[in-house]
């Protein structure tokens, strides 16, 4: 078992990943609402000098939309058909403002039906 988590950018994706995921047999991932670090230190700009010059590259960060943070529980057989969905739907994970996917090993787990 394995514990699937995706950092989405690209939140206008969130809705058909999830349908594209549903679609495939693969449930029981929980949404959250999030934001990167840089954004947040940027609304204490006068204490981090470098997100003074961070916020000059990236644009107004004030207008920067927040990220979705997704994980799932899934069996180890359904994690590349996952990933691959992620793929699909969001495209190349290496361009900037995408996403950010990774998986870590689940050791136990209650309150979770994986059958």
């Amino acid at each position: 078992m394995q514990l699937l988590l995706i950092v989405l950018n690209k939140t206008e994706k969130l809705s058909p990943l999830l349908d594209a995921w549903m679609e495939q047999g693969i449930g029981g991932a929980t949404v959250l609402k999030s934001s990167g670090m840089v954004h947040i230190l940027a609304k204490n700009i006068e204490q981090y000098p470098i997100v003074g010059s961070l916020r000059r590259l990236l644009g107004d960060m004030d207008e920067r939309k927040d990220s979705r943070t997704i994980f799932m529980a899934l069996q180890d057989e359904k994690i590349e058909a996952a990933k691959a969905v992620v793929r699909t739907i969001v495209g190349d994970l290496s361009q900037p403002d995408t996403a950010v996917m990774f998986t870590l090993p689940v050791l136990s787990a209650e309150g979770v039906d994986l059958l």
